[in-house]
């Protein structure tokens, strides 16, 4: 279903003319509102005349996180702060928080897209939406509560926490949307279980599951157990929040990406120079109607590609492929480069194992150690000895063959490895502290 006919099918000519509007637009605000930006550009001996197509994107400079960091609380806004009606931040635990002004226009703009990707995903006005994202600072859930009341929904502000409150929620609300991490979900369906609740005999239909990355494997799992269409959702705080893309419920091949209002371009992680579409690279993305905070080549760490060719939804816009990580994700394990995913997985394709896992990354003898706890079904707990010692040499077999690296696996009882209200904690890693 789509949300606004006109701007999601517009023809590539009409969309990328619009997006040069739009770019020599956002140059010239920033140029003359944000001394940041005049700095970089004079820097690099360009002003924003030199924008005469969009291939002179790559002319621009880079944004990064730290940038956001180093201007905290409000260096990098273009509008004087008494036009910001509200403000977002991360919750600063690596540093200082990055934090993130909205105009009332922003707002707009952002409920029209997130009730865009919510409206590809199959959502209705006859939907009832149990939003389980936190609210507060963190974008997820009034992000997500936004495109749902756009669309005309019921919406269920449930945030995070009191999860076996929230499946009484969502049986008696009768939800038929949920949204959260996909790893709440599963902790969620774990929940309801436990308490008689079995999600498939809700009438639960439709998951936005983002916030973190996660794999067509445990979309399975997931669409099994829960009895819905698990659809992938994305944002980051830094842009917007959810609904920068979203899949299609007709295809689910890649997160169309709102051209309209962001420019997306994919870049080598290590040199920063652009890669043609369909190659992997790290998304950056450029701000194209954002008043508040607009962010010129913003670099996402994400991984993925970008892929033009023609959905059969309709949609005209370009979709991301699923993420395969993110570059400051990457672990260095002796040398070999391992990303969270990549043992995700291969996790996953064990039916006698759930998707909850944890990576332990230590130092012993000056070598890096990586261990992987995942824990087991009920099921297998109580099968034999010598069927839990081949699952795990099985395990460390795949992990030597398909990642190059040696894991030591600690299969885990059911329920013991901490589960999480937002996003899921995958890595532990003890080597800054030897």
């Amino acid at each position: 279903m789509l949300f606004n006919i006109k701007q999601e099918t517009l023809p590539r000519e009409e969309l990328e003319a619009l997006q040069l509007r739009r770019l020599q637009n956002v140059c010239n605000r920033v140029y003359s509102t944000v001394p940041f930006y005049r700095k970089r550009f004079d820097a690099l001996g360009i002003t924003p005349a030199a924008i005469r197509s969009l291939d002179d994107l790559r002319l621009l400079p880079f944004t990064e996180k730290q940038d956001l960091r180093d201007n905290y609380p409000y260096g990098l806004f273009a509008v004087p702060r008494d036009n910001i009606v509200r403000l977002h931040a991360s919750s600063g635990t690596t540093g200082k928080a990055v934090v993130v002004g909205y105009t009332a226009r922003d707002l707009e703009n952002w409920a029209e897209m997130a009730a865009r990707s919510m409206s590809a995903a199959g959502v209705t006005r006859q939907d009832v939406v149990h939003v389980a994202y936190g609210y507060g600072l963190f974008t997820g859930g009034l992000g997500a509560h936004g495109g749902a009341e756009r669309i005309g929904a019921t919406v269920v502000p449930a945030s995070g926490g009191a999860t076996k409150r929230q499946a009484y929620l969502m049986r008696d609300f009768e939800a038929t949307v949920l949204c959260c991490t996909p790893t709440y979900a599963l902790h969620l369906w774990e929940s309801g279980m436990t308490e008689g609740i079995n999600f498939r005999d809700l009438p639960l239909r439709i998951g936005c599951f983002g916030a973190e990355p996660w794999t067509e494997a445990m979309r399975q799992d997931m669409e099994e157990k829960m009895g819905i269409d698990a659809m992938n959702i994305y944002g980051l705080s830094e842009v917007m929040g959810p609904g920068v893309a979203m899949e299609c419920v007709e295809e689910k091949k890649g997160l169309h990406l709102w051209e309209d209002h962001f420019l997306p371009e994919i870049v080598d992680p290590a040199t920063g120079n652009p890669l043609p579409p369909g190659e992997e690279g790290e998304l950056v993305i450029t701000t194209l109607t954002k008043e508040g905070i607009p962010l010129i080549r913003y670099r996402t760490h994400d991984l993925t590609s970008l892929d033009y060719t023609p959905c059969k939804c309709g949609r005209t816009h370009v979709r991301i492929t699923r993420l395969a990580g993110r570059t400051d994700d990457m672990l260095i394990i002796r040398g070999v480069n391992v990303f969270p995913q990549q043992i995700e997985a291969i996790l996953m394709e064990c039916p006698d194992l759930t998707p909850n896992y944890q990576i332990i990354v230590d130092r012993a003898n000056n070598l890096d150690t990586l261990e992987v706890c995942v824990e087991m079904n009920d099921e297998l707990v109580a099968d034999e000895i010598r069927k839990l010692q081949e699952l795990e040499g099985g395990l460390k077999k795949s992990f030597k063959e398909f990642l190059g690296v040696t894991a030591k696996v600690r299969l885990m009882q059911p329920h013991s490895i901490e589960r999480s209200e937002g996003k899921a904690k995958r890595i532990i890693d003890r080597r800054q502290d030897k």
